[in-house]
């Protein structure tokens, strides 16, 4: 018990830390586009985007893997497997695989692989601007390994790692990144949350394609030029800090209803003030919805839905549970986000609970 007293307290004062150095080396709006790794901030699961971000105080099982790590310990199941597939913009799938052990005396660990898909795509040149027909397929590819363990009654943590590979003909970019995430319960109806995502080295480019044939202008007669390859510039990680809390209401044993908010400061883009609830009938039954604006500091204004600076929408959905008998359990969950410029998005997720 003392052991696990000193390691809790330890952890508190390590995130807290984490948290003062995100505050202070936290990016505004001028730096939007200049972060590498952007597949990380693609969202999955189909109740946390339903929920716009917004539940990262009281998510739980495997969708906590991306929204926070420290809901993973929260899971009522001691084994589940989750698959997400989104429909994303400009005709780019994301599809998303992960599952989770749960023990007791252990915590729980969670695998997890993200994966997208921009199919096939013409190469083009200066001299063919129709096509070489030639085609290639960027490769952009997540691999992560989530640890959370429940601390005390009410407080849980969660920490993840994970490996990127991004591969574009024969450019490869390979990095890490480290999740950290808090949840509170204060035993009643309140929760509160906080993580850090994100953390880590930069990445940068390299592949054979950038060699180039510099020619030799001197005039002399023993040398006709040689390869050079082109240096790329190293790119961080979008890092960004949340904080969020959540409320719940009980209208009786089967009607409920749960009320979140968040707050999201981003190091490479806009802010977010994030809103959701999900209305819960019998735990078989669920329907969500959520509003996200972004506020310009550089500017002092808050941005909703526009092609210029703040393209997401309003999203909602639902889900369907079923209980398959003592210790099975499966859900269908479906997520719509509006969105501008592009078409909108769509979540399918399904999970099956052991």
């Amino acid at each position: 018990m003392k052991t696990n007293r000193i390691f809790m307290i330890g952890t508190v004062l390590a995130l807290c830390v984490l948290l003062i150095a995100a505050q202070v080396f936290a990016g505004t709006g001028k730096r939007k586009g200049t972060a590498g790794g952007q597949e990380l901030l693609i969202p999955v699961g189909s109740v946390g985007t339903a929920l716009g971000g917004a539940n990262l105080a009281n998510v739980s099982g495997l969708e906590a893997i991306y929204w926070n790590p420290a809901g993973l310990a929260a899971s009522q199941h001691s084994a589940e497997v989750m698959f997400s597939h989104l429909q994303y913009i400009a005709d780019v799938n994301v599809n998303y695989v992960a599952g989770n052990f749960k023990s007791n005396g252990f915590g729980a660990l969670g695998v997890s692989i993200k994966s997208l898909s921009f199919g096939d795509i013409p190469v083009t040149t200066n001299a063919s601007p129709d096509g070489t027909d030639e085609i290639f397929s960027p490769t952009f590819l997540t691999l992560g390994v989530t640890y959370s363990r429940a601390m005390t009654d009410r407080i849980n943590f969660g920490a993840s790692a994970k490996f990127l590979t991004e591969k574009i003909m024969r450019e490869s970019a390979t990095g890490m990144a480290f999740d950290f995430g808090l949840q509170y319960s204060t035993g009643g109806n309140f929760n509160f949350g906080v993580t850090l995502k994100n953390i880590g080295p930069n990445m940068r480019f390299d592949g054979g394609d950038l060699e180039v044939f510099t020619k030799d202008i001197s005039d002399r007669p023993d040398t006709e030029g040689e390869n050079t390859r082109l240096p790329l510039a190293n790119f961080e990680l979008p890092t960004s800090l949340e904080i969020g809390v959540s409320y719940l209401h009980t209208f009786n044993e089967s009607n409920k209803f749960t009320l979140m908010g968040s707050f999201l400061n981003n190091n490479f883009a806009l802010d977010e003030y994030r809103i959701g609830g999900e209305y819960n009938f019998h735990n078989n039954i669920f329907l969500r919805g959520s509003y996200v604006i972004g506020y310009d500091a550089d500017g002092e204004k808050v941005r909703t839905m526009d092609k210029d600076n703040f393209i997401w929408g309003p999203s909602f959905g639902g889900g369907l549970n079923f209980d398959l008998g003592k210790s099975m359990n499966l859900s269908l969950d479906y997520a719509y986000r509006l969105t501008e410029i592009f078409e909108d998005n769509q979540w399918f997720t399904f999970k099956i609970r052991f």
